[in-house]
């Protein structure tokens, strides 16, 4: 049995609404679109849109799917950001992310070839290893698509020049 904090807190379920109240989402449509998006958006310099709030940057992907995947984030050398896809307008998943670069040498272009790189069997940054001349990006993810958080650092010349840390799933 699921115990909704609301439940805990306000003894009823008001905001608890499910979505999907059957679970019947299907994790790999999700994480295929997802790929999709990330390799369509930011990643790859397009459909950037209108900001959504004061100087953020937004990046919008849709497919005929019915899937539509926003990425939005605020700042540049020091960023947060979050990503979600809906499915038919209703949320399904969700990352959030903050990072920051720390070192001199730091490649905008590198970084957006590594995200371009995202690994199917874990969809949310780059992949665990990518090495392109001086520079070594790492990335550590704890759980699963359902759940999960990691970590990235990007290394020149074995100087940590960039990191982020980001969390998320699937969202009911």
């Amino acid at each position: 049995m699921v115990v909704t904090i609301d439940r805990m807190v306000k003894e009823n379920d008001e905001c608890n609404i499910s979505f999907f109240p059957n679970g019947n989402i299907d994790r790999n449509k999700i994480a295929a679109f997802l790929l999709q998006a990330k390799r369509n958006t930011y990643a790859a310099a397009e459909n950037q849109t209108k900001s959504s709030r004061t100087n953020s940057h937004d990046f919008c992907y849709e497919n005929n799917s019915g899937y539509t995947y926003y990425d939005s984030y605020l700042g540049g050398e020091c960023f947060a950001g979050e990503e979600a896809v809906w499915l038919h307008e209703n949320p399904v998943w969700s990352m959030n992310y903050a990072g920051r670069v720390i070192g001199e040498n730091f490649s905008g272009d590198f970084l957006k070839e590594v995200l371009r790189a995202v690994p199917a069997e874990l969809p949310f940054r780059g992949p665990e290893i990518y090495t392109k001349g001086d520079y070594h990006y790492h990335c550590k993810v704890d759980g699963e698509f359902i759940w999960f958080q990691g970590y990235e650092e990007i290394f020149c010349r074995n100087e940590k020049i960039y990191e982020c840390y980001f969390h998320g799933g699937i969202i009911r």
